[in-house]
């Protein structure tokens, strides 16, 4: 904390900006911390030379990437007689970080810094303070962000110096920089907030995300589409759809504009709470706002198709992701899920064949997504089969493995050895993070509606009594599911509907039509 006062109270002198700093720049010598989400990006630098390629095998990104150090990769990218420009290094950088090599990064900033291969700016010194923090921790960018010259010590540098302690937690050192700015009057960043948003979204520090808004607009700050992205997403973990179109509402209404992640996001979260139609609308808007081949848009695409049973797209969108350069371990997880849903088991096999024989099987993940598909429609001699594979292959089952494989024994009938693999999950390790998945969540209620078909109250509350403890139970559709065991069971029980508004589920018109059904068993 002292350091942190000498940071905002005192002036050391400068490091002049044509002198190299070889000498003062720290090395990239000592353990790295535990990677941090990589930062929002800052404003785009002014084009300087010719930028990388991400595809380009010959980049300075890639060099960088693949040779024994930084300094080897820089002497062969001029031996070859190329001159290093700022749009290659922020090329390479930004690779980096989205890979979470920090120190790579650093030693590439650190590189710039002792050579001077073209005129440095803010965003130079901004990069150089992310990675120092990552890598040697707050400290050292106090420490840093003393040197660094006069003019660069601007609005982009001190935002990055807020976001650097917010990674690491440092709450009350962002707010110390930030009351800083004010003082200078420097503009701070809504990416700021949004960090401060993603630290204050666990359920318990929830009631502050509001005076972070407040101070936000008090600081004439305007909101970023991303964080109305956060906001909903927070809504959308919660299961809240309420919550969702209120703040997509005050989204409207601040004049900010959506993107395919905004329309993602509200797609996603009506696709769970199965309001298909609406989900339809958004799925349009994101069809209608999509720029170029974006894999994270197709991706989502993919999972919304098979919400909506739409094969035909399905298709064509999996054929637009496998003409990309690369294709993502997950994105083959994704497609094989989807065909599942929509009930196109042979495409999800061609699929598993594909990367069963040209890729790695290292995953759980990747048997799961093959599992979900054999068990959702019964099919347990071929999940079967992928099981005895998984295990030979080294991989251990999770929760969701058992989960899956359950319902696959449910949907042949075979009830008794269902109940056995339920038993044999409940020996695995399931955390609040699984739970709240929604693979564990969707499987656990396709349990439910099984043993509802079949009249087996007795395991269908005790399926329902899991799916509780998530706020999935707010979708009316949970508990309507519990009610047709009632019926199917021909079991009276009073209370349900009030049960059923306690755990912040609203009746709809299914909810009263199955409990006058239910009505009919009362002695």
């Amino acid at each position: 904390m002292l350091l942190l006062r000498a940071l905002l109270r005192r002036r050391r002198p400068p490091l002049p900006a044509h002198v190299p700093a070889a000498g003062f720049f720290t090395s990239s010598g000592c353990d790295a911390l535990a990677p941090p989400p990589p930062p929002l990006p800052g404003p785009p630098p002014a084009a300087e030379g010719p930028r990388d390629e991400p595809g380009q095998e010959g980049s300075l990104a890639r060099r960088v990437e693949r040779a024994a150090s930084v300094c080897a990769a820089m002497r062969g990218w001029m031996a070859d007689g190329r001159a290093v420009h700022r749009g290659h290094v922020f090329h390479a950088v930004n690779r980096l970080r989205r890979h979470r090599r920090h120190r790579t990064a650093l030693q590439v900033m650190e590189w710039i810094m002792r050579e001077r291969p073209y005129k440095l700016s803010e965003l130079d010194y901004s990069y150089l303070l992310e990675f120092t923090a990552k890598v040697h921790g707050i400290s050292e960018a106090e420490s840093l962000f003393l040197r660094v010259p006069q003019e660069y010590q601007k609005e982009l540098l001190y935002n990055n110096l807020v976001i650097a302690a917010l990674d690491l937690g440092l709450i009350k050192h962002s707010y110390a920089y930030m009351r800083k700015m004010r003082e200078l009057s420097l503009p701070i960043s809504p990416y700021v907030y949004n960090r401060l948003i993603i630290l204050h979204s666990s359920p318990g520090r929830r009631k502050t995300i509001s005076k972070i808004l407040s101070q936000m607009k008090a600081d004439r700050v305007t909101p970023h589409t991303s964080t109305y992205n956060i906001l909903l997403k927070i809504q959308a973990n919660e299961h809240n759809i309420d919550g969702v179109a209120r703040v997509f509402n005050d989204m409207k209404r601040a004049n900010i504009e959506p993107n395919e992640i905004t329309y993602g996001i509200l797609a996603i979260a009506h696709a769970v709470a199965r309001l298909y139609t609406v989900c339809q609308t958004y799925v349009e808007a994101i069809e209608n706002s999509m720029t170029g081949t974006n894999w994270s848009t197709l991706e989502i695409l993919l999972i919304l198709y098979g919400y909506l049973g739409k094969e035909k797209e399905l298709k064509r969108t999996w054929e637009i992701m496998q003409g990309l350069p690369h294709i993502r371990s997950k994105s083959f997880i994704l497609a094989i899920e989807a065909f599942g849903k929509v009930g196109s088991t042979e495409q999800a096999e061609k699929i598993w064949v594909n990367i069963n024989s040209t890729k790695k099987l290292s995953l759980t993940e990747q048997f799961n997504s093959i599992l979900s598909v054999y068990c959702r429609h019964g099919i347990v001699d071929k999940a079967s089969a992928v099981f005895k594979q998984m295990r030979a292959s080294g991989c251990q089952p999770n929760a969701i493995t058992y989960r899956h494989l359950a319902l696959g024994c449910l949907k042949s009938g075979l009830v008794k050895e269902a109940l056995n693999t339920m038993d044999m999950g409940k020996k695995e390790v399931v955390t609040k993070k699984v739970r709240s998945s929604t693979p564990w969540l969707e499987t656990t209620h396709m349990l439910l509606e099984n043993f509802a078909e079949i009249g087996d109250l007795e395991n269908a509350k005790r399926v329902y009594g899991e799916l509780s403890e998530s706020k999935y139970c707010r979708n009316s559709f949970v508990y309507n599911t519990l009610l047709k065991a009632y019926v199917k069971a021909k079991v009276y029980e009073p209370d349900l509907l009030r049960t059923m508004i306690l755990r912040g589920a609203m009746p709809d018109a299914e909810t009263y039509s199955l409990l006058r059904l239910i009505e009919q068993f009362k002695i």
